[in-house]
């Protein structure tokens, strides 16, 4: 994994850790959504929210809705979660855009932990 992609990684992590801080376990995905935008604002990070991916199939480019939660600095995606756990079909759901938006670093964040950190998952593509 290259070095400004951890560096990033480590910003987006910290914003997170902030809005978690703050805020706790319990609340709504949409919650920590809307506070984490504007602490990876804040930060001076270019994050996308809810940012179209598209879904290209046999060389057609499919109106899919598939939407990613934030996208940062055009490199890294963000799926934030509120769950009691975190399983595998989150863990798919990340792979599956990373792949489509040709990223190579996601991270996938659940927010209804003690410790946010122990509901971070870094995945790579």
């Amino acid at each position: 994994m290259d070095e400004q992609l951890n560096i990033l990684s480590g910003k987006i992590i910290g914003c997170a850790i902030n809005v978690h801080r703050a805020l706790g376990p319990g609340l709504l995905e949409s919650a920590y959504e809307e506070c984490l935008a504007f602490e990876l604002t804040d930060a001076g990070l270019f994050a996308e929210r809810q940012k179209a991916l598209p879904l290209v199939y046999r060389e057609v480019k499919m109106d899919a809705g598939y939407r990613v939660d934030f996208l940062v600095e055009n490199k890294i995606v963000v799926e934030l979660k509120s769950v009691e756990l975190l399983n595998d079909v989150h863990i798919a759901q990340v792979l599956t855009y990373l792949k489509l938006s040709g990223c190579k670093l996601g991270l996938l964040m659940n927010f209804n932990v003690t410790v946010l950190k122990n509901g971070i998952k870094r995945l790579a593509n």
